[in-house]
This record gives structure tokens, sequence and C-alpha cells, in this order.
């Protein structure tokens, strides 16, 4: 559910919610619930859902995904911070046959530990969309896919390609761990009440098994390559903060591994010397894919350089 940013006036938040048939809804929270039966079914559609899969749903709102989802599913979790969402969304089932088979966990998703499940469908409120779509393609057991409703843009940077304008840590990292494919333009007139921005959703497919790549080191190199995803490598790898923090790293492991540090000893030198070697050097993050990021960081780490 897409997060819109709370309007001021006279240096004060005005009260960012709407009133829909008696319940109010708080924008703040991403409150904006998907209203189109047509884009509900689709999604439904598009998770291609078996009779034995545990749906987990962030985000259900009113219930008018959740009811779909429970006809098609053994099992839904649903996860909401909002007790008046819980209660809506209680009484929609009620005495029905979909009763037993809905789970609500009421609390934060991104403090929650999330439970097993098969495939997640969301309509995720867009302020958490980054920190949520990391925590699930690290959770563990592997789920099958998620269907998700994005911010238009943020869509669009999950799948962007080296060269393209939207191309950044975000993309690298996605992409590294999963499938992605931008599958359903969604307008602001299918949410009640309308946000103020477009959206996409987004079908995610965990890559099993995973990579055999360490992510916190990976994600360290990604993170220097697009401090300025213009600079050159060479450029990036001189900054003080860059040399400072790889230097640390460095010792670390000479230590660990019983290496001899020469007292004439220069982190930069070493870096730009392995940049050189590996032809690196002069490449930009904006243009470099999975592989190039890849032979990379085995190239550093070949030398006892690491980025965690």
């Amino acid at each position: 559910m897409p997060k819109v940013k709370t309007e001021k006036k006279s240096g004060r938040k005005e009260v960012s919610s709407k009133e829909v048939q008696g319940l109010r809804f708080n924008t703040s929270l991403g409150q904006h619930i998907l209203k189109n039966p047509k884009i509900v079914e689709s999604m439904v559609e598009k998770a291609a859902l078996r009779s034995t899969d545990t749906v987990l749903e962030i985000g259900p709102g009113t219930g008018n995904m959740t009811v779909k989802l429970l006809e098609r599913s053994k099992r839904v979790v649903a996860c909401e911070v909002d007790p008046r969402m819980v209660a809506e969304l209680q009484k929609r089932v009620l005495g029905t046959h979909l009763q037993p088979k809905l789970h609500i966990m009421v609390g934060d998703v991104l403090k929650t530990e999330l439970p097993f499940f098969d495939v997640c469908v969301a309509n995720l409120p867009y302020q958490i969309s980054s920190p949520f779509v990391f925590k699930l393609l690290l959770h563990r057991p592997m789920f099958r896919c998620a269907l998700l409703m994005f911010q238009r843009e943020f869509a669009e940077r999950l799948i962007a390609k080296p060269g393209d304008k939207l191309y950044c840590r975000l993309s690298v990292n996605t992409q590294l761990l999963a499938k992605v494919d931008h599958v359903l333009k969604v307008g602001k007139n299918n949410f009640r009440p309308p946000p103020k921005v477009e959206s996409s959703v987004v079908r995610i497919e965990p890559k099993n098994p995973a990579p055999p790549i360490n992510f916190r080191e990976w994600d360290g190199l990604v993170r220097i390559g697009f401090l300025r995803k213009n600079q050159t490598m060479s450029a990036l790898f001189k900054h003080t903060s860059v040399v400072t923090v790889l230097e640390k790293n460095y010792r670390t492991h000479a230590s660990l591994h019983n290496i001899v540090i020469p007292e004439n000893f220069s982190l930069k030198d070493k870096t730009q010397a392995i940049l050189v070697e590996s032809k690196f050097d002069q490449k930009r993050a904006r243009t470099m894919d999975m592989d190039d990021f890849i032979a990379l960081l085995h190239a550093f780490n070949k030398e006892g350089i690491h980025f965690a």
C-alpha cells in the first residue's frame, strides 16, 4: 500500500486519513486499499497458487485480496499492523468455511520473524518496500515466488539493467538473489483513497539454490560501487572512507591468517593494483552486470580484501 507524504499547513502535519464506509484509513501508514476486483483477481492468478500452499499476505487491509487467497490455498497468514483492520478482516470471514484457514499476525512485519510460506502476495506499504524485499529474499526456508505491489519507480529500479537510468544497488542486489519481472501496471484510481503515485506489480522468484556468495561481502562491494555510480572504480577506491574501512578489514584478515604486513604497506596502492590487474579500474557501476561484480569480488577476496 503506497505511502503518501502528509501535507504540511502552517508548520503542522494534517491528519493523513480518509473515511470510507465508516472506516478511517490512515495514509501515513500506507493504507490505500486496492478496490478494483479485476486487479485483485489478476494478482491472485499470476501467483499461480496451489491448493496445498501457505500464503503470506502483508497489509491485508479490509480483506479484498485475503478472501481470494483463502479460496485458492490451504492457509493464509496475514500480517497487519493496525488492530482496526484486523477486526475488519476477522469479521469478514467469521462463521464462514474460510475462517479456519486464516491466521492473523498483528505487528510490524519488519520486526516480526516470518513464518514458513510457499507464496507471498502483498499490497505493501511503500515505505517498507526496500527492507521488506531483502527480508523476503534472505528468508529461509526458501519460498516459491512473491507477487508484490510497489510504487512504479521502485518496481522499475528492481528490474533495471546495466546502463538504464534507474539501475542501482537495489537492482544488482535483487537480481543476484532472484528473477524479477514486471507483470502489471496499476493506476492510482484503483485504490481507496487514491495515492499520489502510480503503482506496479512485480513477480519475484528466488534463485534456488541461492548463488554461493556471502551476501554481506557482496553488498559491501556493491555499496561502494554505487556511492557515485558514474565514477570509475579506480576513483571510488581512493575515497578516504572506503580505504579506512577496507584497511581495518584487511588487518583483521591478516591477523587471523598470520599474514605479516610490511611497514610501508598501502591499502590504497593494493586495491589500485587489483583493479588494474582485473581490468576494472576504468569500469563504472552503472554499466557493470552481476558477472562483473562477482569477478571483482573474487579478485579482491583472493588478495585478502574483504567488505564485511
